[in-house]
């Protein structure tokens, strides 16, 4: 990886310092956890394995009663749990009586399966949320130790639409604290692991709803994106994951919520799966009167699409991309070369450089992050409660404490220099906007790495540079699997959309689903 030659000798100097360092910790990590990985049991039941949208087909032509999906899902759940520690609070009860709810409906024959396809095109299929997102009658602690007794009084729009559609709600994910770290730990249910190998992460915020879903604990889930919450544990469980167009999908019912207008639109939910053809009638679901403005059912022709790609962002304190995701990434550009006789064009958008600059600064408003986690907020109160941290005696997670302290200082909000980052992103949005049209996409990496041991991230903080900038910019992207590294870890690429063109995103990842073969159960990695 190359960095440009007006980054300061300075940011140089300690770039490379860090890669070192990194270089030298992971040897530590990986004695460390040297042999320490648990084998999931394998998946038993083959309703886990298929689209949702199969599930649901059968549910309504009386294969399979919503009561057996639910109960495999539930068994599931308890078989994988210990292991990866990512679903954090059920109700199975409530669940259970509405799935019989659904089965009778089935049964008694006052609709036909045509009639409910139209009305309720999930009847009777269980799906799961991150602990951030609100469903009435659950914790919606986000992993913050002084929400831990906070319980929804609603359901979130995405969580009610669903429902309306037939879908049943069975339980919450794991987060880490406040949503804002890549990797799922709090001080309530404590840290997640990779169903892959479970001494590595899973990503954050949307972790726990990733595991889950690498290991089919639920038939599809939900989770939000204002960095790269969805698409970095899609990646790194090996799943496809799509964080939708700004405004599309509402935001309303989650915690924190953006506290501006502006922010809101960094925010996206969107669905997690292990098919790609879930992804475009969840969305259509959760979009609900948007949904016109995406036409998702408009036919898309991969082979006239214009594609674009970029292997490294080149951006001062983050990894390189590792060579496996770029094997795998020029692997896509040989298949759309000799499939559909598209040439791919390399590009090398030197601004994305500035990708996390542009997202912290972008990012800032007149609320510190530090008021979410400490009662009395202040520089000197977060310095003391990162020692208390350092000896265990916090309630709050280290990561969280850096983060209040680094928020604390940079970029003020409103200064001259966050206004010229605010143009900087304006610049870059335009470059994409002209470069994608309406016939566009653009392919580049989740992620440089696959998934690291736990805590190595907060040796390669910036890392998640690559998703975080898409936010800035409000373009729908979707995560998508593409086989395992040299290591059995998941490996994949986002691809990226204009404005509102989310339905190429989803045609690309159904393509890519069935040429590169999707979801790998995990334990069938080795």
């Amino acid at each position: 990886m190359e960095l440009d030659k007006q980054t300061p000798l300075k940011l140089k100097v300690i770039h490379f310092l860090r890669l070192i360092i990194a270089k030298v910790a992971r040897i530590f990590f990986s004695l460390y956890y040297y042999n320490d990985s648990k084998k999931l049991p394998p998946i038993t039941s083959d309703i886990l394995k298929e689209p949702a949208v199969e599930v649901a087909r059968k549910i309504r032509y009386k294969e399979i009663t919503s009561m057996q999906v639910l109960e495999e899902c539930i068994r599931r759940i308890n078989d994988v749990n210990s292991q990866l520690n990512c679903f954090v609070e059920n109700r199975f009860d409530k669940a259970l009586k509405e799935a019989r709810e659904a089965d009778e409906l089935v049964r008694n024959g006052t609709k036909t399966p045509d009639q409910l396809l139209q009305e309720k095109p999930f009847l009777g299929v269980p799906f799961t949320t991150k602990d951030c997102i609100g469903v009435k009658g659950l914790h919606q602690t986000s992993g913050i130790v002084s929400r831990q007794n906070y319980i929804a009084e609603e359901d979130a729009d995405v969580i009610r639409l669903l429902r309306s559609k037939g879908a049943i709600i069975i339980g919450l994910t794991n987060v880490p604290e406040v949503c804002m770290w890549w990797e799922t730990h709090n001080h309530i249910f404590g840290r997640t692991s990779n169903p892959y190998d479970t001494t590595r992460i899973v990503g954050g915020s949307s972790g726990g709803e990733g595991a889950l879903q690498a290991a089919a604990g639920s038939i599809f889930g939900i989770g939000s994106d204002i960095g790269g919450s969805i698409r970095m544990p899609s990646f790194f469980n090996g799943i496809f994951g799509h964080k939708p167009s700004r405004n599309i999908v509402s935001n309303s019912g989650q915690y924190p919520m953006p506290n501006s207008e502006f922010l809101n639109t960094f925010l996206g939910v969107g669905p997690m799966t292990r098919h790609a053809v879930d992804l475009k009638p969840i969305l259509e679901i959760m979009a609900a009167d948007n949904a016109n403005k995406l036409k998702l059912n408009e036919p898309v022709s991969v082979e006239k699409l214009k594609v674009y790609y970029q292997i490294n962002n080149n951006a001062p304190l983050s990894d390189p991309v590792d060579p496996d995701i770029e094997t795998a990434m020029l692997k896509v550009v040989e298949y759309l070369n000799v499939k559909h006789k598209i040439v791919a064009e390399e590009k090398k958008i030197s601004i994305l450089r500035k990708s996390m600059n542009i997202w912290f600064s972008n990012l800032k408003t007149t609320k510190h992050f530090g008021s979410y986690i400490m009662k009395d907020y202040g520089y000197f109160s977060i310095i003391k409660e990162i020692f208390k941290n350092i000896i265990g005696c916090s309630e709050n997670t280290l990561i969280a404490l850096f983060t209040a302290l680094i928020d604390w200082g940079g970029v003020k909000f409103d200064s001259d220099e966050y206004k010229s980052y605010l143009k900087l992103r304006d610049e870059l949005e335009k470059m994409f906007k002209d470069m994608l049209g309406d016939d566009g996409v653009f392919l580049f990496p989740t992620h440089p790495t696959p998934a690291l041991y736990h805590n190595e991230p907060i040796l390669r903080a910036m890392n998640f540079s690559y998703t975080a900038i898409i936010n800035c910019l409000g373009f729908p992207a979707t995560n998508i699997p593409l086989g395992l590294s040299r290591e059995g870890l998941p490996i994949g690429i986002q691809v990226i959309a204009n404005h509102n063109n989310d339905r190429l995103c989803l045609a690309f990842a159904e393509e890519l689903d069935k040429a590169f073969g999707g979801w790998i159960e995990p334990q069938n990695s080795s």
